[in-house]
């Protein structure tokens, strides 16, 4: 398995060498040894110079990268670009947002939110679509600065239409304990909008837990 990098310096050190890189999928895409993404064949050989590998089967696509197959494939980025950030988005705790990437990989603002839009969509969980199971716990929360450290024509423009308290936004979210979480953003904190977010993202049958103040487990 090849080198994990533990911090954004190492990421940035390691993936800059195009030959670590290679290394670096080869290891977790193909651990048994490299096969032709078009048929499967193990009988391929590697082109150093170019960082290809030529399927000894005639077909299109006979010569192929480590990039075909995934979402760097029609990208005309490096992979020196690409796995530094999807390391900065896998391991840094609040994710990383577009600007930040564009600062950091010195691309466009553009071309970082198409990647994250990608590397975001590579990281979803589709072998039970998506949904979280077992134990999940279920919860909603306020989101926003203080109404009373806003301008007057700021608070009159944030609190307007809102439902949470003072202008406030509302985020509700689904955490599977010792896994993932979904959240997103509601327009009233009611039953209602808690239970679409459950059945959106949460597998039949699963326990479900909140606290008392969770709309889910009012009683009239």
């Amino acid at each position: 398995m090849a080198t994990e990098p533990k911090t954004l310096q190492d990421a940035i050190l390691y993936f800059s060498d195009a030959d670590n890189c290679v290394a670096y999928l080869v290891a977790r895409r193909w651990p048994n040894g490299v096969t032709c993404p078009t048929c499967g064949r193990a009988d391929v050989s590697y082109i150093p110079a170019r960082r290809v590998w030529q399927c000894k089967t005639r077909h299109p696509k006979a010569q192929f990268s480590v990039k075909v197959g995934t979402i760097m494939e029609d990208s005309a980025l490096g992979l020196d670009k690409w796995l530094t950030a999807i390391w900065m988005q896998t391991n840094m705790k609040n994710g990383v947002s577009s600007w930040e990437l564009h600062r950091s990989l010195g691309i466009t603002q553009k071309c970082a939110w198409h990647m994250l839009h990608r590397v975001r969509l590579a990281l979803q969980d589709t072998q039970t679509g998506g949904k979280l199971s077992g134990e999940v716990e279920v919860d909603e929360t306020f989101i926003g600065g203080k109404a009373r450290n806003m301008h007057a024509d700021v608070k009159a423009r944030k609190i307007q239409g809102r439902r949470g308290p003072m202008g406030k936004a509302i985020v509700a979210a689904v955490l599977e304990r010792g896994g993932k979480v979904r959240a997103t953003v509601v327009d009233r904190r009611k039953k209602k909008q808690l239970q679409a977010l459950v059945r959106e993202n949460v597998e039949p049958k699963s326990a479900l837990y909140s606290d008392g103040a969770c709309p889910l487990v009012r009683r009239k």
